[in-house]
């Protein structure tokens, strides 16, 4: 046990030494970081490092950023917000493949409304092609200025 006790504090004593390095920052001018970005919440790291250098002060941009006061900000907007928010100008598309009895495919355009959660436009075709899509989807949308959404189509 003796053994094993002397090992554990050689090795704990090994890994608390002092290693060479860069030497700390003065508390004084950590205190004056924090101090000026409390003062001025709007200024970051580049503008609090440039003023302490018009003191005589130097030290590196990244150290000032590192001994900052971070400010809280408020949250932002969440997307279940942002949807219930700007619902009534957004829709989603999708493209249906539908296999036939007689192993045809049937190809279906389905376009739902997201303010009231109902089907704006349902096509089917057998031959989709880029511009079918796109008439389809210019049909969907082009009411006129401050029209709404279509109805649904049989």
């Amino acid at each position: 046990m003796r053994g094993h006790r002397r090992g554990f504090k050689a090795f704990w004593r090994w890994k608390s030494r002092h290693r060479p390095g860069r030497p700390g920052i003065p508390n004084e001018i950590r205190d004056l970081i924090r101090e000026v970005s409390l003062a001025n919440p709007l200024w970051g790291a580049p503008r609090i490092h440039g003023e302490l250098l018009k003191v005589g002060i130097e030290v590196a941009q990244s150290t000032v950023a590192k001994y900052m006061i971070k400010h809280s900000r408020p949250p932002s907007q969440a997307w279940k917000t942002f949807l219930r928010n700007h619902a009534e100008g957004i829709a989603s598309i999708d493209f249906v493949v539908v296999p036939t009895a007689a192993f045809k495919l049937l190809f279906g355009l389905v376009i739902l409304r997201h303010d009231r959660r109902r089907l704006a436009h349902v096509v089917v075709t057998a031959n989709p092609t880029a511009n079918w899509i796109a008439r389809q989807i210019s049909e969907a949308f082009t009411l006129g200025i401050g029209a709404r959404f279509p109805c649904s189509r049989s």
